[in-house]
């Protein structure tokens, strides 16, 4: 029996909750609540129904035995794939607005209040329209226009977009602004069905941003691990038709699913000991009279006893084996003032750069700045100005949402991975298939029967099994679950071939890549390191650049110590003084113009410092960074102690001079 202080918490839930799909069931007689102030992951395996859940939860679907309880008062945002059939020509700006329906009604009320009160004098009239203001003020109406661009710039998009019709934008973007009306409505439970697959880095970090502060609850169905782990305190595991919580992030859920499995695995093991042992107690004397009837209680006692399930794997643990073909020479491809623009947008201008043997470089950046057109560029199906050198012996296989359009639709999936090229068996062919998520009969499927996602998994599929030693991979992870993208990462750092790839799921990128390429400026700007290195040095860098800028805005101000200690007013001042001050005051002035110069000189040093820290190829040297940074930490601390006896020995000179 639960609580009524429990029952009062909760916004919503499922009550012993079983849902079925035809003969399939999805959960079976399953308990969950959501209460406040609780971020939620709700993962697994593709296939397994938590999109379905969702509408379980939101009444879209009606669970075939138990309950689901909600408050009266609790307001739910649900975003999901089915809001794109939704079209205007209203722009995005009001589009987002809509989620400040009472606000625009009120606006509209007063604005027809102001006109009758042009023509009338009526007191009432005045009193309903002063009360309509303080609503409007009461419920922050002056600020929906910049509380509406501020998150839709959050979301990517630019002040330039706000007015554009809605209708114009693709599905991704469209699916950005819904997210932001959304966000603005701020119901009391947000559920949110796969909202990274639409955004870019930049957007992903400033909705995890936002999400952190949000005063509601929020339900993510999401395969991003880092997402995951940086946003929920709990994880809800759908897996054998059953709810499994975790009170963690994902990283949390993975440590303790593991000691879970294990306790369970030896509990079943001791559990299946003692069930030989009675057997054979109960084999060996059920024929004797002297001992039946204690065999009879120990066949009694097995009847009774709640067998525990063995730990069935999951998955099966499939690798995904890479076969490349030639050795290419030591340089893939080199890039000779490359430019591109789409009519007046500027992708790249005159920018160069180089593709060594062995390099795993993650591209990567907002929406727009053209990561997917220099791919594109890089493997020769895109016109540019500049040129583009091909290396020795290099074999490249790329894959693209564009990839699809070259499936055959009229064969069956596995018809399509024979036609490769590989030389693999079926079964070696069946087994790679059942990685991307087609096991058993679906690998007889026909492509023309599949979704997007099926269609863009059987595209990557085929990118594997080709003996190709680059590749080029533009979000390789859009459509695989958590399990198959840990799959293609150890695939990829075991590949022998070089690849550049395109992704937005940061665990991704940080178990892949070995140098991270960015577009900044029109330029391909490249870092020799991990992802997590890579953000390490731009949180360096930016709190650098913070120091600097404070620094340019205190040398900026007009210098005020300098004033007491001129010469002129120095001797002026000093007349009155005895001459034991005198030579006091003459030894701290030149104390303190002696601290100025050097000052000056750990600035000069700090600066330098700075410059060589600010360099990525100071990091490739751990001794050399080591002493930078020991260095660094040294001016610093001099600084710190120079600064303290200038403010000091200032004072001094005040109170001489006074």
């Amino acid at each position: 029996m639960r609580s009524k202080n429990l029952t009062e918490q909760m916004l919503i839930g499922l009550q012993n909750v079983t849902f079925e799909f035809g003969a399939r069931i999805i959960v079976e007689d399953a308990t969950w609540h959501i209460h406040p102030g609780e971020r939620i992951g709700l993962i697994g395996y593709n296939g397994t129904g938590k999109s379905t859940l969702l509408k379980v939860l939101v009444g879209e679907y009606l669970p075939s035995k138990g309950t689901v309880e909600k408050s009266r008062e609790t307001t739910i945002g649900y975003l999901h794939q089915d809001l794109l059939s939704f079209d205007t020509n209203d722009s995005i700006l009001e589009v987002a607005m809509g989620a400040f329906e009472k606000v625009k009604q009120l606006e509209k009320e007063i604005e027809t209040l102001g006109k009758e009160l042009e023509h009338s004098s009526d007191e009432k009239l005045l009193h309903e329209y002063s009360d309509k203001l303080h609503e409007l003020e009461v419920l922050g109406g002056y600020t929906i226009h910049h509380r509406t661009e501020e998150v839709l710039q959050g979301l990517g998009f630019s002040n330039k977009d706000l007015q554009r019709p809605y209708k114009e934008f693709s599905g991704g973007w469209r699916m950005r602004v819904l997210l932001a009306k959304m966000i603005l409505q701020q119901p009391d439970v947000l559920l949110l069905d796969e909202p990274t697959n639409h955004l870019d880095l930049p957007s992903i970090e400033w909705l995890e941003k936002y999400l952190q502060h949000y005063q509601g609850s929020v339900v993510i169905v999401s395969h991003d691990k880092f997402f995951l782990n940086r946003m929920v305190n709990k994880i809800v595991e759908l897996y054998q038709q059953e709810l499994h919580v975790y009170s963690g992030n994902y990283e949390f859920y993975e440590k303790e699913k593991a000691v879970r499995i294990e306790l369970q695995q030896k509990a079943y093991e001791n559990q299946q000991e003692y069930i030989r042992q009675q057997e054979r107690f109960i084999e060996r004397f059920r024929a004797k009279a002297t001992k039946a009837a204690a065999a009879q209680s120990a066949m009694k006692r097995l009847d009774k006893i709640e067998r525990i399930e063995n730990v069935e794997i999951e998955r099966p643990n499939i690798r995904i084996n890479f076969q490349v073909d030639k050795q290419p020479g030591k340089i893939i491809t080199t890039l000779k003032h490359i430019s591109k623009n789409f009519g007046n947008i500027e992708i790249v201008k005159d920018t160069e750069a180089e593709i060594d043997r062995g390099d795993k470089i993650a591209l990567i950046g907002a929406n727009g700045k053209g990561k997917s057109t220099m791919l594109r560029i890089i493997a020769g199906t895109e016109q540019f100005d500049g040129e583009r050198i091909w290396g020795h012996n290099v074999e490249e296989s790329f894959y693209a949402q564009h990839q699809l359009e070259a499936l055959d639709l009229s064969n069956t999936i596995l018809d399509e991975m024979r036609h490769c090229g590989s030389n693999k068996t079926d079964l070696e062919l069946r087994s790679l298939l059942g990685c991307f998520l087609f096991s058993g009969e679906d690998a007889d499927k026909r492509i023309r029967v599949l979704s997007g996602g099926e269609k863009a998994r059987v595209a990557l599929a085929k990118v594997i099994i080709s003996k190709s030693n680059f590749l080029l991979l533009d979000e390789p992870t859009n459509h695989l679950d958590m399990h198959s993208v840990e799959l293609l990462a150890d695939a990829l750092n075991k590949y022998e071939g070089s690849y550049i790839l395109v992704s937005h799921d940061r665990y991704f990128i940080s178990k892949t890549a070995n140098k991270i390429w960015e577009i900044v400026d029109g330029k391909i700007k490249e870092f020799k390191g991990t992802y997590a290195e890579w953000i390490d040095w731009k949180e360096r860098m930016a709190k650098l650049e913070a120091v600097k800028k404070k620094e340019t805005e205190t040398l900026n101000q007009p210098v005020v110590v300098a004033t007491p200690v001129s010469p002129v007013k120095t001797n002026t001042q000093s007349n009155n003084l005895d001459r034991e001050q005198k030579k006091e005051l003459q030894r701290m002035q030149r104390q303190f113009q002696k601290l100025e110069e050097e000052i000056a000189q750990l600035n000069v040093k700090k600066t330098t410092l700075e410059l060589e820290l600010a360099k990525p190829e100071s990091y490739k040297e751990a001794g050399k960074f080591a002493q930078l940074e020991k260095d660094y930490a040294t001016i610093q601390q001099k600084m710190v102690a120079a600064n303290e006896q200038y403010e000091t020995l200032f004072e001094k000179i005040m109170e001489l001079e006074g």
